[in-house]
């Protein structure tokens, strides 16, 4: 008796066996995403205390449970327009470095898996994200995703975090 032929199992080829997980948020009609380990908690926008003499984009500091943590809207940081506050607009607890940030975003959508192959390089191109800043673009069939390095945009100078949480 001859053995049937197996089926095929598709394995990452050497070196995508490293998966990411990345949540995936939009911030005007664009879908980005950032490395969910970074990601404390999501929560609905709440209004937050305003501390005087802070760029725009820092919205102020939210108390979250005993915690005072700076909230920073990224629409205002990369100048998307006049932001709306409304049901869909949450803000991303982030965890960088033992810092506790919170993050305005239009929405979050979805957590997303993907392999190396699947990361493109960031093209150079002028935007409202320095390419410092980007990992690259996650594509998922038509889907793309602008992938953050989210550690490394929270703690440079122009955000200014850094001083103020650890004072």
């Amino acid at each position: 008796m001859m053995n049937a032929p197996q089926p095929s199992v598709e394995r990452p080829a050497d070196g995508e066996a490293s998966v990411m997980e990345y949540l995936a948020f939009t911030l005007g009609r664009e879908e980005y995403g950032i490395d969910i380990l970074r990601v404390q908690e999501i929560r609905g926008y709440e209004s937050v205390t305003r501390i005087a003499n802070t760029p725009d984009f820092i919205k102020g500091v939210m108390n979250l449970r005993g915690t005072i943590v700076p909230v920073v809207d990224m629409r205002i940081k990369f100048n998307l327009g006049d932001p709306v506050y409304d049901q869909f607009t949450v803000v991303i607890v982030l965890n960088i470095g033992g810092r506790v940030i919170g993050m305005v975003v239009d929405s979050v959508s979805d957590v997303t898996t993907l392999v190396p192959s699947q990361i493109r390089p960031a093209p150079e191109v002028g935007t409202s994200l320095d390419n410092d800043y980007l990992i690259g673009l996650g594509t998922l069939g038509e889907r793309m995703l602008i992938l953050v390095d989210i550690d490394k945009l929270m703690s440079s100078t122009e955000m200014g975090l850094t001083e103020r949480i650890a004072a």
